[in-house]
């Protein structure tokens, strides 16, 4: 067999530089060639023509694409993207891969700039190129690489000119080192990262390592600057000037995620001023507890793949930045650099604004998961070399940020001596952090716990180290890399999760998954998932699985998590008082400041500031309310607490909300059993039947079905009948390699999506009409009994359902309640209850008591595949209205309601929101129960606290006027 090409040898690559930190900027010259390259795409690399690469080559018929960039993001003729989750999209056979093989050649001519200095060398940097690059500069072959997020660098100097120099790359969308690359996100080959000519100045360094450990006890911080040429590191805040290689040690204030303190320093050395931004921090394990400057730190973290809409994982520093911000006005305060070491400027803003990192090597074999593991590469030696390469250049360009605390070896490659060799040149080059892999149970190779998903009741037990296994793994940190599966509607059970982080100390939180959706632009569809771009192999919307939507506005699941994790607590503390307790890391309450406001029924009566002492960290104090002002008598009244930055910050204004609590005063009114009981009773009105009607005060029944045909002056679709459907969430639909039940297809196979409704009986009496009926799937003896008794006063119609379960349920219900159709004409909705956005039974911490008002149009929530959302739980009542007309529905008891332009069915059928067509009916769904959401689509099921099994039960709803 003849040699292997380039492109398929195991090597990482020849000609490049050993790696070095990264550092955003010196006083060195810099010149960027990002911008539109000419572009050649071949469909095979089977071609051995490099004439493209000489300086005199007439590219004038290519076309052009821009760096940083992905060729398929181009159109159709560039190919398209693919999604996958675990399979490689290319026949298994390390290390060979397909002849059909995408190749794009690069060309960029440029001159140097006027002022660029005459001396020195200079160096050509690709910070990421997906997934290998052959490299030539004016004809020259430098060399090649693999590692496509990682930084490769070659030496140029002597081959520049001052004008019309030619860089040539050829880049292959398969190498061998996509097998290392199998990390759950688009395949999207191009220059995705910038591209830059370095002048490096005689003497200037190579590389420095920035050593800068915090003594708590003491208070001092000890800096040393390793470099490998000599030079002078000077610290003006504190006053130091002082030879590479010395130490110092000196007061300073440490950097933690939360008081993010830097000090400006410089390096210089030869002709280069290098700037320095340093974070005196020291992160060790105590008693099996992760610290960071002896404080024991709780994880409130996300998982961050790099994605723009438009852009796939080219991304520029306002996007950087922004998800930054976002972040922290989230409560997020930790990030795992989900599967790859991140852009060098994400860390820079992570360093400056304050969050915790795993930082993650570029590495994941997880398709081989699905063969046994065999020829996985972290088990074979041949590849050993490009794994310890692709360590080095994770560790080599980010050591010197503060704000990376764990070394991650990659994601999901099973075992092997290969990350056991990574694990040991870490530690030998890195000793300050700690190591994180979650791949192998047996923590061999790491300094933390770490697990995917475990379900609550296990987090409990590791939590309480009563857990199996081997002795060290019990002494160390426990951190869930990934839990609470952000995919759709959801995440459910959040704050489960973090009771127990709050309540055992080696529970140090965890990294939801993820942080946005990887929906990219269609034209058609809004935007597309997996299949959408003509893939023959994808995985479907489960790229679509993150906190934000890709536009990066926050979804309900974000919102959720902010409420979750804000790290102030606000309790009822006995009465007349509030409970205030500090949840941070390191900060004091004196950044915050304190609101109250007192509500009667969801009406603001009263607010005003409180005064909180500066309470310490993990420390609490009661705080006294003011005397509640007067209120109307049997009102439901609730104090709302507010904690609130007191000062702008970089990342937020003043006033920007951190955390929030509410302490109920005294309950509502007893609503009436029926409209006779109400606090000023009206003769109830008598059914009256005549030509095949039945009215009933302001309701209007057909007398053959007992269905509601009208209310008042408005038309009712559909009956007002027992509704038991929703349109499955993606965590209903569960993954099928989860060991629960799955109750999306549970629930489809019983057939609840198409339940028939059999009429038994109408009867009616002075006061009331009763219609009974079996509700009941096709080829199932399951079934409901539902009885609807409607009673009328002289202006409202009121509805009492009981249901009694026949047959042997073994699946919860979806929901339970009553769905009626409305004029579309009704587009706003006015309610008293939880708001103001969806919530579900383990999604309701972010829900507050309230009046609230919105759009009909902005109660859904837009998943980019539809399924179930847009409920309002914990409701009083709920008025819909139109200029003209509306109706109130009150519940004798708190009930959820959800209105749409389009029926369950509809939503249930659609792939896209694209596919959602408003029609002339508003659909009204309201609900005395609905089963709660969970995380199945990769994580647990609904914890059993949430299900809506299948029992007897009765509640009531009365329809009225608006404004009644």
């Amino acid at each position: 067999m003849s040699a292997l090409p380039w492109y398929e040898d195991v090597s990482p690559g020849r000609g490049t530089l050993p790696p070095r930190a990264w550092y955003a900027r010196s006083d060195a010259s810099a010149l960027s060639l990002n911008g539109d390259w000419a572009f050649r795409l071949s469909p095979t690399a089977d071609t051995e023509d490099e004439s493209f690469a000489a300086p005199d080559f007439d590219a004038s018929g290519w076309g052009t694409v821009a760096v940083p960039g992905h060729w398929v993001l181009r159109g159709k003729e560039y190919g398209g993207p693919a999604y996958t989750n675990v399979r490689y999209p290319f026949p298994v056979d390390p290390p060979r891969v397909p002849t059909e093989n995408p190749t794009g050649d690069h060309l960029r001519r440029f001159d140097l700039p006027a002022d660029w200095p005459a001396g020195g060398g200079a160096v050509l940097r690709l910070d990421g190129v997906e997934s290998c690059a052959r490299v030539w500069l004016n004809g020259t072959e430098l060399g090649e690489f693999k590692g496509s997020r990682l930084a490769h660098e070659f030496t140029v100097g002597h081959l520049l000119g001052a004008r019309d120099n030619v860089l040539a790359l050829r880049v292959h969308q398969w190498s061998s080192g996509s097998y290392l690359e199998d990390q759950d996100q688009w395949w999207l080959p191009g220059v995705f990262r910038d591209v830059t000519l370095l002048h490096r100045p005689a003497g200037s360094p190579g590389d420095f390592f920035t050593h800068a450990p915090y003594d708590h006890v003491t208070g001092h911080g000890t800096l040393r600057v390793e470099c490998d040429v000599p030079g002078r590191v000077t610290v003006p805040e504190l006053g130091l000037d002082l030879a590479t290689g010395e130490s110092v040690t000196v007061p300073v204030e440490p950097w933690s995620a939360e008081v993010p303190r830097l000090y400006e320093g410089e390096l210089t050395a030869g002709g280069e001023r290098v700037p320095l931004r340093i974070g005196f921090r020291t992160v060790a394990v105590e008693n099996g507890v992760m610290t960071v400057n002896g404080r024991r730190v709780l994880f409130r973290g996300v998982n961050r793949h790099e994605f723009h809409p438009q852009h796939g994982r080219a991304l520029d520093l306002a996007t950087m930045r922004q998800d930054v911000v976002l972040m922290k006005r989230h409560n997020i305060n930790a990030v795992r650099t989900s599967h790859y070491p991140p852009h060098p400027a994400f860390l820079d803003l992570c360093d400056t604004y304050g969050l915790w990192v795993i930082d993650e090597g570029d590495l994941e074999t997880h398709g081989f998961e699905d063969l046994a593991w065999q020829g996985n590469p972290v088990d074979d030696p041949r590849w050993t070399p490009a794994l310890l390469d692709r360590a080095a250049r994770l560790v080599e360009r980010d050591k010197n940020h503060p704000s990376v605390v764990m070394w991650s070896l990659g994601n999901e490659c099973g075992t092997g001596a290969g990350l056991t060799a990574m694990a040991r040149w870490i530690r030998d080059r890195d000793p300050s952090r700690l190591l994180h892999y979650e791949g192998d149970r047996s923590c061999a190779d790491t300094d933390v716990y770490s697990r995917m998903y475990p379900p609550h009741a296990e987090v409990d037990e590791i939590g309480r180290r009563a857990d199996e296994g081997p002795e060290r793994r019990r002494e160390l940190p426990f951190v869930l890399c990934e839990y609470a599966h952000a995919m759709g509607n959801g995440p459910g059970g959040l704050a489960d999760y973090q009771r127990l982080f709050e309540t055992y100390e080696r529970c140090q939180g965890g990294f939801v998954w993820e942080w946005i959706d990887h929906g990219l632009v269609h034209p058609v569809h809004g935007y597309g998932y997996g299949g959408d771009f003509g893939e023959e192999l994808h995985d479907g919307n489960f790229v679509c699985d993150g906190l934000l939507f890709p536009d990066r506005t926050p979804s309900p699941g974000l919102l959720e998590y902010k409420k979750v994790v804000e790290p102030v607590r606000i309790a009822d503390g006995g009465p007349g008082t509030i409970l205030v307790t500090n949840g941070h890391d390191v900060a004091d309450l004196a950044r915050l400041a304190f609101t109250w406001s007192f509500l009667a029924d969801g009406e603001t009566l009263a607010t005003g500031p409180l005064d909180v002492p500066a309470v310490a960290a993990g420390a609490s104090t009661r705080v006294a309310l003011p005397v509640p002002p007067s209120h109307p008598a049997g009102a439901e009244t609730v104090w709302t607490v507010r904690a609130v930055l007191a000062e702008d910050t970089a990342w937020a204004s003043a006033g920007h909300e951190v955390a929030w609590g509410q302490i109920p005063v005294s309950g509502p009114a007893t609503a009436p059993r029926s409209v006779t009981a109400a606090a000023h009773p009206v003769r109830p009105m008598r059914p009256v039947h005549e030509a095949g009607r039945i009215t009933l005060g302001p309701g209007v029944f057909d007398a053959r079905s007992g269905a509601l045909l009208s209310l008042g002056s408005l038309p009712v679709a559909g009956g007002a009948r027992l509704d038991v459907w929703r349109a499955p969430t993606d965590n209903d639909e569960g993954a099928p390699w989860q060991p629960e039940e799955r109750h999306g297809p549970l629930w489809r196979g019983l057939g609840l999506h198409r339940t028939r409704h059999r009429i038994d009986e109408i009867t009616w009496s002075d006061d009331e009409l009763t219609v009974r009926t079996r509700v009941a799937p096709a080829a199932s003896d399951l079934g409901i009994r539902t009885t609807y008794r409607w009673s009328a006063d002289g202006s409202s119609l009121r509805l009492g359902v009981e249901v009694v379960p026949e047959g042997d349920w073994r699946v919860p219900l979806p929901r339970l309640g009553v769905r009626l159709g409305l004029p579309a004409a009704l587009d706003r909705a006015v309610w008293y209850g939880a708001g103001p956005g969806e919530a579900y039974p383990d999604t309701r911490a972010a829900a507050r008591l309230g009046r609230w008002e919105a759009a009909v149009d902005t109660l859904g929530t837009p998943y980019l595949r539809p399924q179930e959302n847009g409920a309002r739980i914990d409701t009083r009542w709920v008025e819909l209205t139109s200029r003209t007309d509306g109706v109130r529905v009150r519940g004798d008891r708190a009930f959820s309601f959800t209105a749409r332009r389009w029926t369950t069915e509809q939503l249930d059928a659609a792939a896209h929101a694209t596919d959602l067509v408003p029609g002339d009916t508003l659909w009204l769904h309201l609900d005395h129960a609905q089963h709660g959401i969970g995380s199945q689509s990769c994580g647990p099921g609904v914890l059993p606290a949430y299900r809506l099994d299948a029992a007897p039960a009765s509640f009531s709803f009365t329809f009225g006027p608006a404004g009644g």
